[in-house]
């Protein structure tokens, strides 16, 4: 059995009232990335990382 990973909370905000908060969100936020428009939305958002990676490689690379 694993052990369960210790949560961090550095807020005023009781961790029941996140962890609350948090199941009422997540079905949403699963059902947008499931869609069309989330599926879209997520490969502009790797493909725009994936330039930015390549572009840091690129010019770590070069002294100024």
């Amino acid at each position: 059995m694993g052990r369960r990973k210790k949560l961090i909370n550095n807020t005023n905000i009781p961790q029941h009232t996140i962890e609350s908060i948090a199941r009422r969100l997540l079905p949403d936020i699963m059902a947008y990335y499931q869609s069309e428009e989330g599926q879209r939305e997520f490969a502009e958002w790797k493909a725009e990382q994936e330039r930015l990676k390549t572009s840091k490689d690129n010019n770590s690379g070069k002294s100024v």
